[in-house]
């Protein structure tokens, strides 16, 4: 299953105007903001529950619960390394609109102020471009 082909989700606009809060919600996951003492988020799919890290800014919890949503749209029980890459591809795919980042890299070919201005972590970035390259 690509993000794209997602069977339960509705559709969500991309990239920035995406609200990971409002798709989680969407589809029935409780969000919890607490804090955590290692990770960014803790997928609990018994309870169709997202623990998301307090302590992270808000950039990165966005980013967090893009990840999360991924695992629980794939049905992951666990965060085997592939697992992570499919949660991470979801999120990227859903974080970064292509017509944003085309109009990005007009102006600002450096991956550091790319990943800024989209409001995505250099992970997931990485992550939406290796997907590109491969679809």
């Amino acid at each position: 299953m690509t993000p794209s082909s997602n069977r339960t989700s509705p559709s969500f606009p991309r990239g920035r105007a995406y609200d990971p809060y409002a798709h989680a919600d969407a589809i029935g996951l409780e969000v919890v903001v607490r804090p955590l003492r290692t990770g960014h988020e803790l997928w609990l799919p018994e309870l169709r529950t997202l623990i998301v890290n307090s302590k992270l800014r808000s950039v990165h919890r966005r980013n967090a619960l893009a990840h999360g949503i991924g695992h629980s749209e794939y049905g992951h029980e666990d965060d085997r390394p592939k697992h992570e890459k499919q949660a991470d591809q979801f999120a990227a795919w859903h974080l970064i609109d292509p017509e944003e980042l085309a109009d990005l890299y007009r102006w600002c070919p450096d991956e550091e102020r790319l990943v800024s201005e989209l409001g995505v972590t250099l992970r997931l970035f990485r992550a939406y471009v290796a997907g590109q390259r491969t679809a």
